[in-house]
């Protein structure tokens, strides 16, 4: 697999990996990397994070658009 150049950096700080999930907080345990073929460049990639609760669904969300890259522990 080619070295990706255009992850984005995770978020840092106190609120930085937390839940993306619509009012969620709580610490994610999953980066789920994707990238919209139609705006970003193949390296490109993005980052949506999970807790364990929300890893399905926002996997899920991300696959029925073909967005979904990859999916890696925190």
């Amino acid at each position: 697999m080619p070295e990706l150049r255009g992850v984005d950096p995770l978020p840092v700080g106190p609120d930085g990996l937390i839940c993306s999930a619509k009012g969620c907080r709580a610490e994610a345990t999953t980066d789920l990397q994707w990238q919209n073929p139609k705006i970003h460049t193949p390296d490109r990639r993005k980052h949506w994070l999970a807790c364990d609760q929300h890893r399905d669904s926002l996997g899920a969300f991300l696959s029925s658009r073909a967005f979904l890259r990859d999916t890696l522990p925190l």
